[in-house]
Parts: structure tokens; C-alpha cells; sequence
């Protein structure tokens, strides 16, 4: 069996000995002789008589060596978007996808970047000492192929100012410390990574405060640095709304057009290592961190007790330059026979800060295997019912942009042909799987998951180990956060969507230490859990291409609703009135109910022979429409960008559902303007009810 040979695969470098490099090639060698021969999947499914044949033929050609070896070719060299190394990473997508006979074609964008020039911290204590802290990893110097870490799109600048100490940088935090009497206008930030803050949300605030410069580390990553983008917003900045089509007709703004310029915070940043912020954090005078944090929520980095101002100065300098490159996006597409006009979207980005295997080609590498499989289902005659889109994004890493900017172009069919979209950014990161969805598609996620081994334990499936992980119920979580290329396709085309990664969170995010060697040492040495993530993604995408009838449920998702809106009471105390959504939902029971019982009918008239192909489209326009009733034109306010009123970006407070409302608990605080937004929200659930029952009134 494939277990018994599965073995680690640690990437050869430039300073492997001749040995180590011959015994490697040994090893794939051997490894594919194996599998000329024998079957791959790590872990068979338990027996089922259930599946049809495209779905066994899927689950059975599950393969971890494949999938090893196009990740540590996709992780020989850092590959950040408009870069050549990224054009190679594009080319390797490219030429395996037309490998397995799947048409495809590359969309180019011209879209605005961000790199670092130069950067400099010193520390200047009160001993009159002076330090110049380090800024990049250990083995990753100036003339490493790495870049440096950076903060795309942070402004150039100069600061010099005392180092004070502000926590996750929320607004919280900022009142804590003025409770305190510490001042940090002039000063230096040294700002920890969490708190449910994006680095643009800490920097925009810092700079409200008066703050000159921001340092970030995040904790727990050692010597390792976090890189990231500082962006406001997804999409490229230049073309907020429209595509950026790679040719040079296209409108673009200026930079100094507010819609771009309100984008970009006005003070500089940049991240540091847990280690080098423990040498500025342990030199600070002024009170004491437990007295400023009393319920233990601050950091466990324990190498220091207060936090300043000072007496330790800094001179901050980073240098950056913003300039307009070329982003590939790459499409696999197999068209659908009987329906090639409704499409079943999958997606991963490609690009990456350094090397990237964990995030995110530990999902390239399972999407590129997705395609080999459904490759080998249609040499055996398999053809999917509805289109199969394999997407291969850019540019994420900078703000989600190659997919924003692809939707924005194709915004029109995507809203008339999209049924789902299915992403899978990091595929592993540890133990442990996880999955967010729009409600809709909770019941066949949960059935997929039946299908699938366990690649912990061979003797149950991932739906055995996620219900113990979870209490005896599997938990779905929701799509508010924009951290994945989902955001264009759901907050801005109302496109049902799914997320899908195993392992929480990772010490290496985004660090030099991202690599090959890390995932074969730490992540997943057999790549058997990459395995269980493709079998889970390209499964769900089965289901949604094949079924005849979409398998959406929408009196789950008017369960969730209700969940919602039984939050937001606790949260409002009867200060303003539900009923606008509370009627609205039951509007959607009502109908979601009759759409249960056509879909029943309609199931007992096939099996009594009848052809129903027009009903059939019928209602699954309706189940597909249905999501984009929850749009507005209007936006959340102040983001209009951001369409859905039930799932998007809130910017303050932790509700995680209907974001305008959130919004306005926690920043207008009038009941007006509360009452308004929850008007909005009713009005968009009772649009989902009308596209689901099909009907004018």
C-alpha cells in the first residue's frame, strides 16, 4: 500500500551533499515505480455501494506522492506576484493542467504592487547604547533570493520617536493606556499581531493617536517575520470596481485620488520577529503591563513588564516603491454537457511571500491533483454536467486581487451563471480540519465529509473525527472575514461559497520558514491530510457539477438567521425592534419549506420516468439565485465595495453577521440609524425569499 512507502520528501538545496541529492532522486524513483504498479490513496474509504462511478474513480486515484511532488516543485524558489519566479509558478500550473487535456488559458491584470527598497530600526537606550535591530530572518540576509520583510503598500518614511508598548493597537487598548496616563502621541508603536485587528486597522489607528511609525511581531514565531499588505480594501487600488485588464485600455485612477489615496495609511510600518521586539519591549520604563491589562489578555511573550514611553528611543526608516506589474491568473476548464452555462468555481492563489508550501501551494499543489483525477475520470468517459472552472489566482497576497479583479470583469456571468465557489487557500497548516460555507451548503459538506478517510485514523472518515472535535456536531463557520479570495465572489457577487483548510493556524505564516522542508518535518509528513482536503474539495465540486437537482437547503440557512438575530437581541436588549428581520425570516421558512417539498416531487417524478429537465433548471436557478437576493447596491456604509448584509466586513466589534448593523451598535450608536440598518437587512433576507420562490408579486 502507498502508506507503507509514503516517506518524507525533503527538498534538495544548493548545499545538499552529492549523497543526500542521489539518495533523493533514489527515492522518487522508487516511489514511481511503486505507483506504475499499485493503487495510492494513503488510506482507503470505508466500503460504500452508494457512490456512483465518477465519484469512486475520484476517491480511489488519491495520490500523496503526486501531490508531495508538485509541492516541492512549486517551492524550489520564493515566488511573490510580479515577479519572474511567480510567472514560473504560473507556467508549472499552465503546462500540468494542458498535461491532462483540460483546456487552458491565462488572464493577464496590470494592477499596482508594492516592494521594499530599504529598511532600518535602531534602538537607542537609556544607557546610551545603540543598537541596529535585525530585521530579516537568520540565513536570510540581503543577498537572499527572500525578500524582505515588508509591509506592501505602507507609505516611505522616516520616524524617530520614544518606543511605547500598545497591545493588539485597539481602540480598547488605546483607551487602557490613556486610563493609565501614557501618551503616545510622537511616539513609536510596537504593536502585537491578534485582536482580531487587520494591519491596516492597526496602522490607520495608530496614526489617529498621533503615532509616527508602527513595528509589528507576531508572537510565537521566533526569529521568523511576518510579511503582509497594509491595503484598506481588496482589488487592485487602481481600478476600484472594473477589472484591470492586462492590455493598456483601461481606465485608471491616480494616486492621489482619494478613492485610491484613502486606501493607503499615511504612516509607515514595518514587521519585526518576537525576538527583536523582546529586545525593544524588555528596555521599557513607565507602568506595568498588568496594570494597564488587567484581564490577562495581553501577550505571554513574559520578557518584559512595562510599557513605556521609553526611555528607548527609535529611528525608524522604510523605503518602499509602488509600481504597476503584470498578475496571471491561470483557468482549467471542463465543460459541462448538459449545462456548460452554470459554472462550479474552484480556486487557490499561487503567489506567495517567500516560498510559500503551507500558504498557499499546499492548496496548489491538491488543486493541481483535483485536476489530475477528474483528468483520468474523463478518459474513462466522465464528463461533468455542469462547467468546472480550475482557478489558479495571483496576486492574493497584495489584497486579493487577481480574483477581485477577475470577478469585477466578469461580474455579469458570474451573478447570471456562478452556482458555487469552493477555496481552499492554506490546505494544511496542522491537525485538525475546518470549513466555513454559507449555510445553503452545510448538508453537503457534512455528506462529503462521510466520504472521505480520516488521515489520522484510517478506520473512520473526517466526518467521524470533526463531529468529536466539535462536540458531536461538525461546526461550520461563516465567510464575514476577508481573508481569502472567497471575498470577491460572496461579499461582492453574492456567489454561495465555501472555505475549506485543516490545521488552525501555523508558527511559519508568512515567514522565510514557509517551506518544503517544513511541511515534510511539521505540517504533514505523508501528505495524507493533503490528500483528505482535495478529496473533500474536488468531491463537494462533484456534487455541485453532477446532481441534477443543486444540493442547497435553505431552511438551514434560515436556521443560521435565526441564530443571528437571537444573538443580536442579547446584544441590543430590546433598545430598537427585529422585526424587520424576524418577519422577513419567516418568509424564508415559509418558502424554503415549498422549495423541499417541489424538490421532492420533482425527485418521485423521475423515478416514475418522466422527464422534467425545464423544471429541474427552473429550481435550481431559483436555489442559485437566491444568495444574491442577500446584495445590496448600496454596500455596507463606508465600504460599499462589500455588498452582503448578512455575511462582510465589520469594522468594529465581533458580532460576525450583519455587518452594517454591527457597525452601527458600535460606532453611530443611535437607534436610528440601528432601526435603519436592520430595515436593510430584513428588506435583503425577504429579496432571498422572492429570488427562492421565483415569483413576482
Amino acid at each position: 500500500m502507498a502508506q507503507s512507502l509514503s516517506t518524507t520528501l525533503p527538498k534538495p538545496t544548493s548545499s545538499s551533499s552529492p549523497a543526500c541529492t542521489l539518495l533523493f532522486i533514489f527515492t522518487l524513483c522508487i516511489l514511481t515505480i511503486y505507483t506504475l504498479h499499485h493503487h495510492h490513496n494513503p488510506h482507503p474509504p470505508p466500503p460504500s455501494t452508494t457512490n456512483p462511478p465518477s465519484v469512486s474513480t475520484f476517491i480511489n486515484s488519491a495520490s500523496n506522492y503526486t501531490i508531495s511532488t508538485y509541492l516541492r516543485h512549486l517551492t524550489l524558489h520564493p515566488h511573490i506576484a510580479g515577479t519572474p519566479p511567480s510567472s514560473a509558478a504560473a507556467a508549472y500550473v499552465t503546462s500540468h493542467f494542458q498535461s491532462f487535456n483540460i483546456p487552458t488559458h491565462v488572464t493577464n491584470f496590470s494592477v499596482l504592487l508594492s516592494y521594499p527598497v530599504s529598511s532600518s530600526l535602531t534602538a537607542h537606550f537609556s544607557n546610551s547604547s545603540t543598537v541596529s535591530l535585525t530585521l530579516t530572518e537568520p540565513g536570510f540576509g540581503s543577498d537572499s533570493e527572500v525578500v524582505r520583510p515588508y509591509h506592501a503598500y505602507s507609505p516611505s518614511g522616516t520616524a524617530y520617536g520614544k518606543a511605547v508598548y500598545v497591545s493588539h493597537g485597539r481602540e480598547e487598548d488605546y483607551r487602557a493606556l490613556a486610563a493609565a496616563g501614557v501618551n503616545v502621541n510622537g511616539c513609536i508603536a510596537v504593536v502585537k499581531r491578534g485582536g482580531g485587528m487587520s494591519r491596516n486597522a492597526v496602522v490607520v489607528k495608530a496614526a489617529e493617536r498621533g503615532v509616527t511609525a508602527v513595528v509589528m511581531f507576531t508572537d510565537g514565531n521566533g526569529n521568523g517575520v511576518e510579511r503582509g499588505t497594509v491595503l484598506d480594501g481588496v482589488g487592485d487600488p487602481l481600478t476600484p470596481g472594473w477589472g484591470a485588464s492586462g492590455g493598456g485600455d483601461v481606465e485608471r485612477l491616480r494616486m492621489e485620488d482619494s478613492e485610491v489615496s484613502g486606501r493607503f495609511p499615511v504612516v509607515p510600518s514595518l514587521p519585526v520577529s518576537a525576538e527583536t521586539a523582546a529586545v525593544i519591549l524588555g528596555s521599557l520604563g513607565g507602568p506595568r503591563v498588568a496594570h494597564i491589562w488587567k484581564n490577562g489578555e495581553v501577550d505571554q511573550v513574559r520578557k518584559f513588564d512595562r510599557v513605556g514611553p521609553g526611555p528607548t528611543f527609535l529611528n525608524f526608516t522604510y523605503e518602499g516603491e509602488n509600481k504597476v506589474g503584470v498578475i496571471q491568473n491561470v483557468f482549467g476548464v471542463i465543460k459541462g454537457s448538459e449545462e456548460p452555462d452554470r459554472f462550479v468555481v474552484l480556486g487557490n492563489h499561487r503567489d506567495a511571500w517567500t516560498y510559500g508550501a503551507v500558504d498557499p501551494n499546499s492548496g496548489t499543489a491538491a488543486l493541481i491533483d483535483i485536476a489530475r483525477r477528474y483528468s483520468l475520470m474523463m478518459r474513462l468517459g466522465w464528463n461533468p454536467r455542469r462547467t468546472i472552472y480550475l482557478c489558479s489566482w495571483d496576486a492574493e497576497e497584495f489584497g486579493m486581487i487577481g480574483s477581485t479583479e477577475w470577478v469585477e470583469q466578469n461580474l455579469v456571468n458570474l451573478g447570471s451563471k456562478a452556482v458555487t465557489y469552493i477555496n481552499v487557500d492554506c490546505a494544511v497548516q496542522g491537525p485538525g480540519f475546518f470549513a466555513a460555507a454559507t449555510p445553503q451548503l452545510d448538508d453537503i459538506l457534512v455528506e462529503v465529509t462521510k466520504k472521505v478517510t480520516d488521515p489520522d485514523n484510517s478506520g473512520s472518515t473526517l466526518f467521524d473525527k470533526w463531529k468529536t472535535n466539535n462536540e458531536g456536531s461538525p461546526l461550520i463557520e461563516r465567510l464575514s472575514d476577508v481573508f481569502s479570495d472567497f471575498s470577491p465572489f460572496l461579499h461582492h457577487a453574492g456567489v454561495p461559497s465555501v472555505d475549506l483548510y485543516y490545521g488552525k493556524a501555523f508558527p511559519v505564516y508568512h515567514t522565510a520558514f514557509d517551506s518544503y522542508d517544513w511541511i515534510v518535518k511539521h505540517g504533514d509528513p505523508l501528505f495524507h491530510r493533503h490528500v483528505a482536503v482535495a478529496g473533500v474539495w474536488g468531491l463537494l465540486a462533484l456534487h455541485l457539477a453532477d446532481d441534477p437537482i443543486l444540493p442547497f437547503n435553505y431552511l438551514s440557512y434560515a436556521a443560521q438567521l435565526q441564530n443571528h438575530t437571537q444573538s443580536l437581541y442579547k446584544l441590543i436588549k430590546g433598545d430598537v425592534s427585529l422585526h424587520p428581520i424576524t418577519s422577513a425570516i419567516e418568509e424564508l421558512v415559509d418558502v424554503a419549506k415549498q422549495v423541499e417539498d417541489e424538490i421532492k416531487k420533482i425527485k418521485d417524478e423521475e423515478a416514475e420516468g418522466r422527464v422534467l429537465d425545464l423544471k429541474r433548471r427552473v429550481l435550481n436557478d431559483r436555489l442559485m439565485f437566491a444568495e444574491r437576493g442577500f446584495l445590496d447596491s448600496d454596500g455596507i456604509r463606508g465600504r460599499q465595495w462589500f455588498k452582503h448584509l448578512v455575511y462582510g466586513p465589520a469594522s468594529e466589534g465581533k458580532l460576525g453577521f450583519f455587518p452594517g448593523v454591527a457597525d452601527a451598535i458600535y460606532e453611530s450608536k443611535r437607534q436610528s440609524v440601528i432601526q435603519h440598518e436592520i430595515w436593510r437587512v430584513g428588506r435583503a433576507i425577504q429579496r432571498a425569499a422572492s429570488a427562492l420562490k421565483g415569483e413576482l408579486t
